[in-house]
């Protein structure tokens, strides 16, 4: 029996796949009160929201990356919005730093696009007809962004987290999600913004 039961823990060690547990699992208590953990240690939680490989470290689009050729070829354009949604320059041009690098041709791998890598659905909703165009995609990210920043209470941190890992999600967790690539997101852009700050 000894020998059944350590063969049987071998196989399940040597099929287990920890990107199978990747992901944030909830449940809800008796009280109604919903419970969130990226590391469930009791059956009651149930998987929520599946974590892809694709979302496991930084999306920075491939062309963009060492691409900054004119970090300040867009000021007037973000100077421009910024001032427009009342959002401060320092903090946009962060952003589409992190984003893409100034790149306004950049594309991720999961379908962003542009300066602010906008999702199509994004863009659509912000009204932006070409992606990238530069002023197109300026003022659609910093719309959206000013969006976000109204729908988290001004919470920065939140509304950061909220741009790169999706709105729903961190509506329901009232957290920055689990994700190292949106944690190390809004850690980058925090630094960017203090380096940009007069």
């Amino acid at each position: 029996m000894k020998a059944v039961i350590t063969l049987m823990i071998f196989f399940c060690l040597l099929y287990w796949d920890p990107a199978a547990f990747a992901g944030i699992y909830r449940y809800v208590d008796e009280n109604g009160v919903i419970h969130f953990t990226n590391c469930p240690r009791d059956p009651k939680y149930k998987l929520y929201i599946r974590e892809n490989k694709e979302d496991v470290g930084e999306d920075i689009p491939s062309s963009s990356i060492s691409f900054i050729k004119d970090s300040n070829q867009y000021d007037s354009l973000i100077s421009e919005f910024s001032k427009k949604y009342q959002v401060d320059f320092a903090l946009i041009k962060a952003i589409i730093r992190a984003e893409s690098g100034f790149n306004p041709f950049a594309v991720s791998r999961k379908g962003a696009r542009g300066l602010m890598q906008l999702m199509p659905e994004t863009a659509f909703r912000m009204n932006v007809s070409n992606v990238f165009n530069p002023k197109e995609n300026i003022e659609g990210g910093v719309r959206y962004f000013k969006y976000l920043l109204s729908l988290f209470d001004n919470d920065l941190r939140l509304s950061l987290a909220a741009y790169n890992a999706g709105e729903n999600v961190v509506g329901e967790l009232r957290s920055i999600p689990p994700y190292r690539e949106t944690i190390d997101y809004v850690k980058r852009v925090l630094s960017y913004y203090q380096s940009y700050r007069p």
